[in-house]
């Protein structure tokens, strides 16, 4: 064989391992932002358990306590706000995780206040539906901190999967962004009392 023929299938071959290369790098990005995806949706479910409890919870307290409806107004009003704020799983941004959380952090403060409101009312408290509902409401409260928590993992893989060299050249092409993270909402440090 004559040396411009090698040199031309050598520099062939090189450039057929970098396109394959190439391709299984993406392949393993889309992946891992699939991950990211899957891992929201589950996020979201728990929230949407939660919220799914709320209609319940407000209607077995408004018979024991009808007198209380700025309280449950504020659940109400919380409830439907969360319903209505969604975001992209392929545009998790900071801003839009903020915004989540906040609108989020809403509904649980309305909760807190509802449940405070509850321990005026022993014969509430010792309702089967009112106990039944509390331990969905704790359960889903659990639900959402593991979803959250295994959102944060799966983030994480896939930002440093885009971010490391020579990945990073690739996910710049097909125009791969840094997903945000769930944060630790404000006094997060501190755990909360649920007591009915």
């Amino acid at each position: 064989m004559k040396k411009g023929t090698v040199i031309w299938i050598v520099i062939a071959a090189v450039v057929a391992m970098v396109i394959v290369w190439g391709i299984s790098v993406h392949n393993r990005i889309v992946v891992a932002e699939e991950s990211v995806t899957t891992q929201w949706a589950n996020v979201e479910s728990q929230y949407q358990r939660r919220t799914d409890l709320i209609p319940n919870l407000v209607s077995t307290v408004k018979g024991y306590a009808a007198h209380e409806s700025q309280t449950l107004q504020a659940v109400v009003d919380a409830r439907a706000k969360a319903t209505q704020t969604t975001i992209d799983p392929s545009h998790l941004t900071e801003a839009e995780m903020q915004h989540y959380q906040a609108v989020q952090g809403e509904v649980s403060s309305a909760l807190s206040r509802l449940l405070m409101v509850v321990e005026n009312y022993p014969d509430l408290k010792a309702n089967q539906n009112f106990l039944s509902l509390q331990n969905q409401l704790e359960g889903t409260e659990n639900r959402i901190s593991v979803e959250r928590q295994k959102f944060n993992e799966t983030v994480k893989v896939f930002n440093a999967m885009i971010r490391r060299f020579p990945n990073s050249i690739i996910a710049g092409y097909g125009q791969f962004t840094v997903k945000a993270y769930f944060a630790a909402d404000a006094g997060a440090e501190k755990a909360p009392e649920v007591t009915f």
